[in-house]
């Protein structure tokens, strides 16, 4: 497909949109593995993060800019963050939210078949609210998203509205969502090097490899089926074959043949 090329091709040219200019450490050897293979190129990116979110509602998962929509991050931390941390409350001049947001991915898929595959790894890793879209143009998108989310006020127009030891317990949480987080990333990034590389195998096979089992597997079934054609109607159709046996039953005879 060529718009899908020139569609990578721009996309991996394109400078990285991001504040500080670089992939999360979280997030870069899925991304990496997910470029370096041919059908697959990532849009945006986020490891997961937890934030400190002032005015302006909620910033999207999919950027990494410190202001989003009239939204001030008074912290920001991509792993677990320390109590500590959360002095950046005394900042507050408006209503200020504590988030967790998980790991999110977008990526452009050369072949319906080929988001199938990553939407398949993508749920099996953790990530169940994954999902894939097909634009008019024939566009397709594969959006890696967990449900894990948290979201909790701490002040209204600068005021705390909770205690110490409540923030202390939702830092808790939120390291907690964090580190199952970081397991399913790892866990999404071991299942995507497993599963591309029969894909790889299989999109170029040694030349007659597949031809040399078909035949075997005939000829064995071939043979076993003589004594039985004298005692069965020939097939209606011209070209037509007998209908297969079950799976047990033809494993058991190719296990009988090879053993005889």
């Amino acid at each position: 497909m060529a718009a899908f090329w020139r569609r990578k091709a721009q996309r991996l040219a394109r400078a990285d949109g991001s504040r500080k200019g670089a992939l999360d450490p979280g997030a870069a050897a899925v991304v990496r593995l997910l470029n370096g293979r041919a059908p697959f190129c990532t849009t945006s990116s986020c490891s997961g993060r937890l934030v400190l979110a002032q005015g302006g509602g909620a910033a999207g998962a999919g950027g990494c800019g410190i202001h989003k929509q009239n939204c001030t991050w008074l912290m920001v931390a991509h792993g677990t963050c320390p109590k500590e941390e959360m002095a950046a409350l005394e900042k507050a001049t408006g209503d200020v939210v504590l988030k967790f947001e998980p790991f999110v991915l977008h990526v452009l898929c050369e072949e319906l078949r080929d988001a199938q595959l990553l939407h398949s790894v993508a749920v099996d890793s953790g990530f169940r609210n994954s999902g894939i879209t097909v634009g008019k143009g024939g566009k397709i998108m594969m959006a890696v998203r967990s449900t894990h989310c948290l979201e909790v006020p701490l002040s209204h127009k600068g005021k705390l509205m909770v205690s110490e030891e409540y923030i202390e317990f939702l830092i808790h949480v939120a390291n907690q969502k964090m580190e199952e987080n970081i397991r399913r990333i790892d866990r999404f990034h071991r299942s995507l090097e497993l599963a591309l590389k029969p894909a790889a195998g299989a999109s170029s096979p040694p030349p007659g490899q597949a031809e040399t089992h078909r035949p075997v597997y005939r000829r064995r079934r071939k043979r076993r089926a003589e004594p039985e054609r004298d005692a069965h109607a020939a097939p209606e159709g011209p070209g037509e074959e007998p209908e297969p046996e079950s799976d047990t039953e033809s494993s058991l005879g190719i296990f009988a043949d090879m053993t005889i």
